[in-house]
């Protein structure tokens, strides 16, 4: 049995996304058939959109997404139909080595997600007799998506749609990266480079802390306004001007943390986030991209400098999703604030073309049923 579903798609890199219809297979043992709501548009479709990075095409796009169960495979314990879910853009079986110890961002059932493809090799989208991946084995920008229980994540009913898709990625990869990757702490200083949807969750997560300055470097203005909106103290165009600040402001002994959430990661960036930082600093890097690390260990080794890459911001979804919902509920968490504009699914590649020009905080797709 299947059923049919429409999906934004690309079908090979530099192609935009095109919407179509597909064939969704019923949910496989231990899997779940879910009826999204809402998906956000993270940066990270456009980069394999745009072919930055690499993935089996073709693919149906979308990894941050909210939704009901609409059917549950033989063996399912963790939801049943009816729930409300959002789903995480890292499975958490909860039993592997790293799910065991606390790390569930790096759980061994993710290494599929640059595929789309189950792990049993299987695909659940098709049209024509080809097969079609999902983004992260998801594919949110689907009005019904097969994924793995592992994937998802009960939420309280009365969480909006838009704002839950979010807390799938874009939120506690933001949030995790002051929180858990940088370990901010009440009185530091943290640098925070890209106010974007990542970004804007890193600044709200270093005040959450107990940041006593939390400085944004971003170039357009109306991420810098809504910065301040987010819990930034301070917010400058560029990085020199950031830099003088954070000098004068110190008494010279530079800030306590440096994090990257640009667009994308350039050397430039890694360079002035290591000379922002002083003694025992830590620079901690989410963005993706091309950028390197070109200094000598000198630069690391004399003043105890460290640098840190991490994914889904450290965070263990299925404790830590909850947690954002509910400092979210207690109006601590600011999550609609994060959503700029809403768009139908035809308007997919408008919604990113808004995100590029520097519109967007977060655009989220609303699904019609």
């Amino acid at each position: 049995m299947s059923m049919t579903t429409r999906a934004a798609v690309c079908r090979e890199p530099g192609r935009p996304w095109e919407i179509t219809e597909l064939e969704l297979d019923d949910p496989k043992a231990n899997e779940v058939r879910i009826k999204f709501m809402a998906a956000g548009m993270c940066h990270s479709d456009d980069h394999i959109q745009k072919g930055d990075a690499m993935m089996r095409m073709p693919v149906v796009g979308g990894h941050e997404g909210a939704g009901i169960v609409d059917a549950v495979g033989e063996g399912v314990t963790r939801v049943k139909v009816g729930d409300h879910v959002v789903c995480s853009f890292i499975p958490a079986c909860g039993k592997c080595r790293y799910c065991s110890t606390g790390r569930q961002n790096l759980c061994d059932e993710g290494k599929n997600a640059s595929t789309g493809i189950f792990p049993d090799g299987t695909f659940r989208f098709h049209q024509d007799g080809e097969d079609f991946g999902g983004l992260c084995v998801l594919g949110t920008f689907s009005q019904y998506a097969v994924v793995s229980e592992y994937s998802v994540i009960q939420i309280p009913e009365d969480i909006p749609w838009e704002v839950a898709c979010l807390v799938g990625c874009g939120v506690p990869t933001g949030w995790g990266s002051a929180v858990h990757l940088a370990g901010v702490k009440a009185g530091d200083t943290v640098v925070v480079y890209g106010a974007g949807g990542v970004g804007s969750n890193a600044v709200q997560g270093a005040a959450l802390a107990g940041a006593e300055r939390v400085v944004v470097v971003d170039p357009v203005e109306f991420k810098r306004e809504m910065a301040t909106v987010f819990g930034a103290t301070h917010t400058f165009a560029t990085a020199k001007e950031a830099h003088d600040f954070v000098v004068e402001s110190t008494w010279g002994e530079l800030a306590d943390h440096a994090i990257i959430t640009v667009g994308i990661l350039h050397d430039e960036v890694i360079a002035d986030a290591l000379q922002v930082v002083g003694k025992t600093g830590q620079v901690s890097v989410t963005a993706v991209g091309n950028g390197w690390v070109d200094e000598h260990p000198g630069v690391f080794i004399g003043y105890q400098r460290r640098i840190q890459g991490g994914i889904f911001g450290g965070c263990n979804p299925l404790h830590d999703v909850p947690r954002l919902l509910s400092l979210y509920r207690s109006g601590k968490l600011k999550l609609d604030e994060l959503v700029t504009r809403t768009y139908k699914l035809e308007e997919v590649n408008q919604g990113y073309q808004d995100m590029l020009d520097g519109k967007n905080i977060r655009g989220v797709i609303i699904h019609e049923h």
